[in-house]
């Protein structure tokens, strides 16, 4: 459903269901209920302004009934946000796509903690284009190639694509050049092939039994530093290998989950194989992954075309 409201500093107006029913004689009471002890005079004054607003745009007001209105849409508040030291550099723009290096740290959407510091607000900012949306997501931590659509009229033929797997993706990674303590070593290229789930509610993505609903080719390009005999774990003691990794599905923390399955949890990775405790980011250790290719046969003109990363892994060298 499209919002009535436009896209303001980059952000999309908040969208909010209303109950069919219950105490509440009027939207504005609904809201109270919900949000009153946060900003109740905030709330009267929106309502007062016309700053809130159900299907066609119509502002409500203080006596609107509750049941006048399934959807409405407000502008939230925006915390403060202290701004990331990390950059998106620009690799292709045209009337139809916007092709970025998106950072490391750098969320690709807004959520939680991170609205005006997500990628998709930095460029809608940025560029002027406030209709903006990706065509795909990159984790925080991940960095690399995002794809981006300029363009409403065009941007279902992109999509599409998306739905129907024609899009190849191409990933980067280090990790150890052999695998932890009780993990037989893999013969490369590895297939490797599992049931993940992940809820809402839970943080990690985890393998369950089941039917396969994913699927990465994993492949060692070169091993970047050798490891030791001293006993300890090949990647504290030094070995590290970069891979290549191309997903045949899209699972949310798909690549990281399937590395630490084979005893190569990627280099910096906070949650696998085992979960961190939660500490503030530090940016001279990022999570040693990144989207370096994305290709597919652009449905506007036929013709196969190809996007790199420009960037690198601090840790493959």
């Amino acid at each position: 459903m499209q919002s009535p409201l436009p896209v303001r500093d980059g952000v999309n107006a908040t969208r909010l269901r209303l109950p069919q029913d219950g105490p509440w004689e009027t939207a504005l009471d609904y809201m109270l209920h919900r949000w009153g002890h946060v900003d109740p005079q905030g709330i009267l004054d929106r309502f007062d302004a016309g700053e809130i607003v159900g299907e066609g745009g119509v502002p409500l007001n203080r006596s609107t009934p509750l049941s006048e209105h399934v959807f409405i849409w407000y502008y939230r508040t925006l915390p403060p946000e202290e701004r990331l030291p990390v950059e998106l550099s620009i690799l292709h723009q045209d009337d139809d796509l916007l092709v970025v290096d998106k950072p490391h740290f750098l969320p690709t959407t807004p959520g939680g903690t991170y609205i005006q510091e997500s990628a998709l607000v930095r460029l809608r900012k940025q560029l002027d284009l406030p209709d903006l949306i990706p065509m795909h997501r990159l984790d925080r931590m991940t960095a690399g190639v995002l794809l981006l659509s300029t363009n409403p009229a065009t941007r279902g033929k992109y999509q599409v694509l998306f739905e129907k797997r024609k899009v190849q993706k191409e990933y980067e990674c280090v990790s150890a050049a052999v695998p932890t303590q009780g993990f037989p070593q893999p013969e490369f290229p590895a297939l490797v092939r599992n049931r993940m789930t992940k809820s809402r509610d839970y943080l990690l993505a985890q393998v369950v039994d089941g039917e396969p609903n994913t699927e990465t080719r994993i492949e060692r390009l070169t091993v970047v530093t050798p490891g030791n005999d001293d006993g300890e774990s090949p990647l504290r003691a030094g070995g590290r290998a970069l891979y290549r990794l191309e997903p045949h599905t899209g699972k949310t923390h798909q690549l990281r989950v399937h590395m630490a399955s084979l005893g190569l949890g990627i280099l910096n990775d906070p949650f696998y194989p085992v979960l961190r405790d939660k500490a503030p980011d530090d940016f001279g250790k990022p999570l040693q992954l990144l989207a370096r290719g994305i290709r597919f046969v652009d449905p506007l003109s036929g013709k196969p075309v190809e996007y790199r990363s420009g960037l690198t892994l601090s840790e493959a060298h």
